[in-house]
């Protein structure tokens, strides 16, 4: 099943945060956040603007970017779970 986005959406897979800590110390699972980094898989062609143009989409595929702890959609996608996102939820994008 492939998922393609639409208008300023983003289709992304979290990142995982690491399960050791630093100095050390394991994790457990229920002590672990959510993960607010991810690789962006597929965006959508862009918002469609008043004049009949779309914007162009400030993310690429390939992209890691940042994103709020509570934002998108999870969805399942050949068992991996995604997240589906407007493009306005996105905080930014690593280098």
């Amino acid at each position: 099943m492939a998922v393609k986005p639409l208008e300023d959406r983003i289709l992304i897979k979290p990142i995982e945060a690491e399960s050791i800590t630093d100095s050390g110390i394991y994790l457990p699972e229920s002590a672990k956040e959510r993960p607010v980094r991810g690789k962006v898989v597929a965006t959508g062609p862009g918002k469609l603007l008043e004049n009949g143009k779309r914007a162009e989409m400030s993310v690429r595929k390939g992209d890691t970017i940042v994103y709020g702890k509570y934002a998108g959609s999870e969805i399942e996608v050949k068992g991996d779970t995604h997240l589906i996102l407007k493009e306005s939820e996105v905080l930014g994008v690593l280098d």
